[in-house]
C-alpha cells in the first residue's frame, strides 16, 4: 500500500469587503466559495459597515473577517482568492475604488511573505479599523508576527479612528 502523505492544516485570517451591489449577499457568496474551495471556516466575525478607506468618494462597506483552516500554499490560497472574487464579479479598476467583494490575506499562520505581488501579514492590517476591529473580535490574542503585538494592542494603537459598527 502506497503511504498516504499528510496534509497540514494552516489558520488562515481573511478579510472579506463589499460596497457594490448586495454587499450582504457578496459577502455570503464569497464565505460559501471559501468554504468549497479553500477550506473548513473555523470562526467568523460579525458583518460590519465602515466608511471606505483610502478613496472616500464612494459608498460604505461591509467588513469581516474569517479564520479558515486551509492545506493550500500561500500562492495557491492567493490565487484561488482571486479565482472567487472574478467569480463574485470583482473587477480590478482603481486602488481602494468600489468593488463587489475584496478578499485580503490578513494572516497565514505565522508565516512572513515578501513576495513579489503577495505581502503577508497584509502589509496595512495594523492600520485599519475596519480590519482590526472583526480580527480582534474572533481572535484578540493572535500576535502580528512582524510586530509582535497582539492584535488588540494594534488596534489601542491604531491612528484610524474611523466608524466600525457592528450589524448582526
Amino acid at each position: 500500500m502506497e503511504p498516504t502523505s499528510i496534509k497540514k492544516y494552516i489558520n488562515v485570517f481573511l478579510g472579506l469587503g463589499s460596497n457594490v451591489g448586495n454587499r450582504a449577499a457578496n459577502l455570503n457568496g464569497a464565505i460559501e466559495l471559501i468554504s468549497k474551495n479553500i477550506g473548513k471556516i473555523a470562526k467568523k466575525s460579525h458583518i460590519y459597515e465602515t466608511q471606505p478607506w483610502g478613496n472616500t468618494e464612494q459608498e460604505p462597506f461591509l467588513n469581516m473577517v474569517l479564520m479558515a483552516n486551509t492545506t493550500l500554499d500561500p500562492r495557491d490560497l492567493l490565487d484561488k482568492i482571486s479565482k472567487i472574487e472574478r467569480e463574485l464579479g470583482r473587477q480590478h479598476s482603481e486602488k481602494w475604488g468600489p468593488r463587489s467583494i475584496d478578499i485580503d490575506i490578513l494572516l497565514y499562520g505565522k508565516r512572513i511573505i515578501r513576495d513579489k505581488g503577495l505581502e503577508i501579514p497584509h502589509p496595512d492590517l495594523h492600520k485599519r479599523a475596519f480590519v482590526l476591529v472583526p480580527l480582534m473580535e474572533i481572535a484578540p490574542d493572535l500576535e502580528h508576527p512582524v510586530l509582535k503585538k497582539q492584535i488588540d494592542e494594534l488596534y489601542i494603537v491604531c491612528d484610524d479612528l474611523s466608524d466600525v459598527v457592528m450589524l448582526d
